[in-house]
This record gives structure tokens, sequence and C-alpha cells, in this order.
């Protein structure tokens, strides 16, 4: 999950999306929409989407204060989900977020109920984490599932499998 230079930074949020999460949904992103990526960590995520080709617009600003771009393709920090779903209902633009699994069971997702979609990656997303403003050199797996949960973005069905 991408950690941010804002005033709700939390360090456990701290975990970067490699750019093989971006690879794999690519065909599933628009390539004719400003992209914002509403996260910023270390600013790798936003190059990510750009080297995919992708108009992006990353910068270390507050989401919680801003609104830009066509859509919001983006690793939020989990921290903070509840409040950045309420927001992302008042913006009311499609969106690709990726968030674990277990988030789509909470009573605050209910609310997204017939409106979200979601893609299901073939392997677990092995985030980077960030220390001291670095990738952590030190390996460590990730120990839950994440889905990309998609608003808006008229995908062929409400449940795609990557393969």
């Amino acid at each position: 999950m991408s950690g941010f230079n804002t005033k709700t930074f939390q360090l456990h949020d701290d975990y970067m999306t490699p750019k093989y999460a971006w690879e794999n949904i690519k065909e599933y992103i628009p390539p004719d929409k400003e992209i914002w990526e509403a996260f910023y960590g270390n600013g790798q995520s936003g190059t990510f989407l750009k080297e995919l080709g992708f108009n992006t617009i990353h910068e270390p600003i507050d989401f919680f204060e801003n609104d830009l771009g066509e859509i919001i393709v983006s690793n939020p920090p989990f921290s903070k989900i509840k409040e950045i779903m309420k927001r992302l209902m008042v913006l009311d633009k499609p969106f690709i977020m990726i968030l674990p699994s277990s988030k789509i069971n909470t009573s605050y997702f209910r609310e997204w109920k017939n409106k979200i979609q979601i893609i299901i990656p073939k392997k677990r997303i092995h985030f980077d984490k960030l220390v001291n403003g670095k990738i952590s050199t030190s390996k460590s797996s990730c120990n839950f599932d994440c889905f990309y949960y998609c608003y808006k973005m008229n995908l062929k069905s409400d449940i795609i499998w990557l393969d």
C-alpha cells in the first residue's frame, strides 16, 4: 500500500506498489483518460504508470483536499480505507484501487454494493516496504491477498480473474 506525504501519513502505511501490479491490469485502464495516482509514497507508482503509457498526475498532495484527473488509479494507505471510500463517494469518479480482499466484507463497503467490480490477480501482490525513504532490502512476503476494486470502469464482467 502506498504511504504518502500529507498530514494523514502513517508509518505503517509505507508500502509501495511494484510495477508488475500495474502491468497486470494495463488492459483495464483506459488509455485516453488522465489518471490521478492519488497517494504519492516514494513517487514510483506514478512513474510506473507513465512508463506504461498513461497520462498520469502523481504529486505529493493531500487526497482529501484535491480532486485531479479523470480517473483514480492507486494503492491507498490501508489504515485510511474507510475515509478514502467516503471521499471517493463524494468525488464520484471512476477508480481502480488496490485493497485487501477482506475489505469487501466491511459494513462501510456495503454502501458500494452493486457498484463495484473486482479484478483478482493470479498471485499475491508483494509490496515494497519503504523505510527511511528507501525501499527495504529485507525481503518479506505479503501475508494477505488484495484485489483491484473498480468503480465506473465498465469492465466486461463484475469479476475478472487474471491469468
